[in-house]
């Protein structure tokens, strides 16, 4: 293979055919990394609006680093995959206080940050510090399986994979080599119709030689996602509601969310809030009108999530660091999930008392 001249065939193409990005502007390590970091799973259309906001409010690292989880996650409110951000955090100030505000250019130091994979380290490091590095997602295994003529990605072929971008990747831009074959793969080399006439390496390209590139890679069998039935209470206390903070460690953790769970062996709705909120709060509340149903979607699972007004019995929700009482005007203070919001449309609809 004639991996000096593919090179040149991609860096020629991508300087004429890059998108004009907010992230490709600058050499400043910590801003290419949030937006690694944002991009992973998610599309971008979706995250430059959130990557606009973030550096608004933090424009340096330590700025970030000195802030709130809790700051954060309302920063990334609606942009999903919680952990990214409460592992950028962790990762931030271990930056700030081990290395002197400084990201570390070393591939060992850095890729043992918190949250930081062989995607993200291969990414910055090539982008900001030129490192030869390979930066394979998504749309460059698909790239690259297409030229090798790969249709099965086992670990045999991911490390041919990563061995044919090292003999690629020059050692004066490989920021540029890594950024090109991502984005040949987000343009042209698309699962389906790639536009194989516009693709600057198709003579190089072994399924282009098929007449199949859309069999290279194979897709993966996609499972049917389980749909759960979820109850959650809004608990009036005067003019305020109770909400509560999801641990850590939990998917969505760190947001805070209505008191509440899944339906189990086919109660009804209000048995099942009954016994969720005398889990978590200790009490029996009186349920008094349903508010809706609002449906939600994550990558591994939906949801239908319902909603009813309840009230505290002469029992009291018993106090909790992670619990707090707040008015419909202070949403805005705490992050919540995408599915809590639908709630809170539908409510604004309806009215937000008892």
């Amino acid at each position: 293979m004639q991996t000096k001249e593919i090179a040149q065939k991609l860096l020629l193409w991508y300087s004429k055919n890059k998108r004009l990005l907010p992230f490709r502007k600058t050499n400043d390590p910590y801003k290419i990394w949030l937006s690694e970091v944002m991009l992973q799973q998610t599309k971008m259309k979706t995250v430059i609006p959130y990557y606009k906001r973030w550096l608004k409010r933090y424009p340096t690292l330590q700025s970030a680093a000195e802030t709130s989880t809790d700051s954060l996650l309302k920063l990334w409110e609606g942009l999903g995959y919680y952990q990214r951000c409460r592992n950028f955090h962790r990762a931030l100030k271990i930056v700030a206080s081990n290395y002197n505000g400084k990201i570390p250019s070393s591939f060992d130091d850095f890729i043992n940050l918190p949250g930081v994979g062989e995607y993200t380290a291969g990414a910055v490091l090539s982008i900001a510090f030129n490192k030869p590095i390979p930066a394979i997602d998504g749309n460059v295994k698909r790239v690259m399986s297409r030229i090798l003529g790969i249709k099965n990605l086992t670990l045999y072929n991911k490390r041919r994979i990563k061995q044919t971008i090292y003999k690629i990747i020059p050692t004066g831009n490989p920021g540029d080599i890594n950024q090109a074959l991502m984005e040949l793969g987000a343009l042209l080399c698309t699962p389906q119709s790639p536009n194989c006439t516009k693709c600057p390496i198709t003579k190089y390209c072994n399924a282009y030689k098929l007449s199949k590139p859309e069999l290279y890679p194979l897709p993966k069998e996609q499972k049917k996602i389980p749909h759960f039935i979820i109850v959650t209470g809004i608990i009036w206390r005067d003019s305020k509601f109770y909400i509560q903070k999801r641990d850590e460690k939990s998917m969505l953790g760190g947001l805070w969310e209505f008191p509440g769970g899944k339906i189990e062996n086919k109660e009804s709705l209000e048995l099942a809030l009954k016994r969720e909120i005398k889990e978590e709060c200790g009490i029996i509340p009186i349920i008094k009108d349903k508010i809706g149903c609002v449906e939600h979607s994550y990558s591994h699972f939906s949801i239908s999530l319902n909603c009813f007004h309840c009230i505290e019995s002469d029992e009291k929700i018993r106090f909790s660091k992670n619990g707090a009482w707040i008015t419909h005007d202070e949403i805005c203070l705490y992050p919540f999930p995408k599915a809590n919001h639908k709630l809170f449309n539908l409510i604004n609809k309806k009215g937000w008392h008892v």
